[in-house]
């Protein structure tokens, strides 16, 4: 695979074993929220996070804002915080919760929501989405396509973007909006769709997932891959079959063609069928119904910290903006060059 070479310099000074063993890393992004709305107060957290550990957040943390017509609901999108390269998948998640963990010490006063999409807007550029990487492959173009195959029923593990303005869309708002993904085109390289070959890392970037707080499902997405990824399988790419598919699995989820999918996975991956059928969304739909906006992204915040998907207490949210003027330049400047050849490398 093209830019492989690149992945797999770096994995042997980390001291992964020969390639044929995929590599794992995950990139989530988050919503940090006052206590509705985002901010550019999010800068200010990233900046203590990056001064903590410069070496590290440096190039394992990330920015986002909306684009065009959408700065009129919020300028600030979601933040981003991604692990380093794990061959174990128990390693990989535990690294994951270590980032939330430190994280969640330095943004005690606001909230941090995993979400695809906040529940009151309409914004197809402030989305926030969980991109889990997989490289080192014997044969990239297989598991590609074993991935894409099975793509419509795994979307269903991390789908969790159930409103948008308020009302109720369907599994995920972003999966079906986001400026950031779409339907699989020829060009497997192109990057915002479901699933790509990553120009700078050289890896599969699987795209589609929006966060979750339940680690236990990011296990078993990865777990899933890993299971795909490894089989003696051969696939045909079919990418019209996922695109068709995907236009029901954003709204519709787990239909009789996604139970089909699953018979199938069971034969590679011992899934309950239980967590295709019942997503992340449709815990969100009920805690909004319940208790509204506030008290849904408390629960949010309390489970992404703490893994309880229970309202409680807020902290103080006062407005401060000089921490926005703080974040911008101490995090937002300074990592600026980086920004820059990361995108352009990325296309």
């Amino acid at each position: 695979m093209r830019g492989e070479s690149k992945l797999r310099r770096r994995v042997r000074r980390a001291g992964t074993p020969e390639p044929g063993v995929p590599v794992f890393g995950i990139e989530e992004e988050i919503f940090i929220t006052h206590p509705e709305r985002t901010s550019l107060q999010s800068l200010y957290y990233l900046a203590k996070l990056l001064w903590r550990n410069p070496r590290y957040y440096y190039s394992h943390s990330d920015s986002n804002f909306a684009r065009r017509g959408d700065i009129r609901q919020a300028v600030m999108g979601g933040v981003e915080l991604s692990t380093a390269c794990h061959t174990s998948v128990k390693n990989l998640v535990a690294d994951l919760a270590a980032r939330r963990a430190e994280f969640s010490t330095v943004c005690d006063d606001a909230l941090l929501v995993p979400l695809g999409h906040l529940i009151d807007l309409n914004a197809p550029t402030l989305t926030c989405g969980m991109h889990i990487h997989v490289g080192n492959l014997d044969n990239s173009e297989n598991a590609y396509a074993g991935l894409v195959h099975f793509l419509p029923l795994l979307a269903l593990l991390g789908a969790n973007a159930p409103f948008a303005s308020g009302k109720y869309f369907g599994k995920s708002y972003r999966m079906a909006n986001s400026y950031a993904i779409g339907p699989l085109r020829a060009d497997p390289w192109y990057r915002f769709q479901d699933i790509i070959f990553a120009r700078r890392l050289g890896t599969i970037e699987i795209r589609v997932f929006d966060p979750v707080w339940d680690l236990e499902r990011v296990r078993l997405i990865a777990e899933c891959i890993l299971s795909i990824v490894t089989s003696d399988r051969t696939y045909e790419l079919d990418r019209g079959e996922y695109n068709r598919l995907r236009r029901v699995f954003v709204r519709e989820g787990y239909t009789e063609e996604m139970a089909r999918l699953y018979r199938e996975l069971s034969d590679l991956a011992d899934v309950p069928e239980e967590m295709f059928a019942r997503t992340p969304s449709d815990s969100v739909r009920e805690l909004f119904g319940r208790h509204g906006l506030i008290d849904t992204y408390s629960a949010l915040d309390n489970a992404y910290r703490n893994n309880v998907l229970e309202a409680r207490r807020l902290p103080s949210m006062k407005a401060q903006p000089a921490r926005a003027a703080m974040g911008l330049a101490s995090y937002y400047i300074v990592r600026l060059p980086y920004k820059i050849r990361k995108v352009m490398s990325e296309w």
